[in-house]
């Protein structure tokens, strides 16, 4: 049985379902349905046209649910809308499916898991292991987003920014349990970028390529974080940096600048830096005032202010820190290592303990008790 053949004709078989008037959550009821058929038929008899058999079995476990709950004259109206026999269209629906998932109505949080639920083909029990909730917790959100997403008409989807944004979140949710959500939001937007030319799709893509490149390099062997400058280079993956790198020039040439294209290409000057101390430090401060520019972002300017202070000097980097929000996410951190490159250690090792306190996850938090610890050992007590 293929399972990566399933999995990959599953978006359009349930995209097909939707907009032929299925309920949303009825649609994926159907289609699981099929799914569970095919992995009994198949290996016995494999359909010369998988997505085809897909389609027929699906609509029709459709059609039987619906007998049974529908009125007859809607009954009769489902029934006239069943596929003729014969090869399915080769058109791929997946496109409007990624939209329906990531309408703005939705929640960030119930928008990326009825993603990777309805896109992604994942069961819910993986997804609830991957953002450590119980499973019946997970069950209650998408389900909750499905009942959303079932009150909007197929051909009024979100746009390209939210789904976009969908993608994003799940790739910084990282990897845990039994899915590498980082890897999981590579194949997704994989999939978009074939049936979209969107410059920031492209960069998207170019972006997840180049951070997950170095991700053999970010932990320790005890498990412990290893920040950029102490990484590795070495165990970077240098053909996602090649591809990534060539993804992104491709988009920059199209001259319709966007968020994730900035952020590539910060990545990019990262990756192609031989050494940490070779980086292009004043080209990174001026990708970052370009993308302050796009989002006018607090996070962006938090970014920058590091930027800059490797650029120009730490107290360069404290005076654009200043003026921002204390309680922005790691602004502790951030001003603890500028203090620390400054030479305050007294300073510094107060703050990497104070981040530790804040820290959104158990790693970070490891890091950052290290590096206050590490900094009193010399004396910065």
């Amino acid at each position: 049985m293929n399972e990566a053949l399933l999995r990959s004709l599953t978006p359009s078989v349930l995209a097909v379902l939707v907009r032929r008037g299925a309920d949303f959550a009825a649609a994926e009821d159907a289609v699981q349905d099929a799914l569970v058929e095919a992995i009994r038929v198949w290996p016995a008899d494999p359909p010369r046209d998988a997505k085809g058999w897909l389609v027929t079995v699906a609509w029709r476990r459709f059609l039987d649910a619906t007998r049974a709950e529908a009125a007859r004259r809607r009954r009769e109206d489902l029934v006239d809308q069943e596929p003729a026999p014969g090869p399915a269209s080769t058109v791929d629906d997946t496109l409007q499916l990624y939209f329906l998932c990531a309408h703005p109505s939705l929640t960030p949080s119930s928008a990326v898991a009825l993603t990777l639920r309805a896109v992604g083909g994942l069961t819910t029990r993986q997804i609830a292991e991957a953002y450590l909730v119980p499973e019946a917790t997970m069950a209650q959100r998408i389900s909750r987003a499905k009942r959303t997403v079932s009150r909007v008409r197929f051909d009024q989807p979100g746009d390209v920014a939210t789904v976009l944004r969908v993608l994003y979140l799940v790739f910084n949710e990282g990897y845990s349990g039994d899915v590498d959500l980082a890897a999981e939001a590579i194949r997704l937007t994989r999939q978009l970028a074939a049936v979209i030319d969107h410059p920031e799709v492209a960069g998207l893509l170019a972006l997840m390529l180049l951070h997950h490149a170095r991700r053999a390099a970010r932990t320790a062997p005890d498990g412990s974080l290893v920040p950029l400058a102490g990484q590795d280079r070495g165990r970077w993956d240098t053909e996602s940096i090649a591809e990534g790198v060539a993804i992104l020039q491709a988009a920059l040439a199209r001259d319709r600048l966007g968020e994730f294209q900035a952020q590539a290409a910060i990545a990019a000057l990262h990756a192609d830096a031989p050494t940490a101390e070779e980086t292009d430090r004043v080209q990174i401060v001026e990708w970052y005032d370009e993308l302050a520019g796009l989002t006018d972002s607090p996070v962006v300017r938090l970014n920058r202010a590091v930027a800059v202070g490797e650029a120009d000097g730490p107290r360069a980097g404290l005076a654009e820190l200043a003026p921002l929000d204390p309680s922005l996410p790691r602004h502790t951190a951030a001003a603890a290592y500028l203090h620390e490159r400054d030479g305050d250690l007294v300073t510094a090792a107060r703050l990497y303990a104070e981040a530790a306190r804040k820290a959104p996850n158990l790693a970070e938090r490891d890091h950052l008790t290290r590096q206050a610890a590490r900094l009193n050992a010399r004396g910065g007590r």
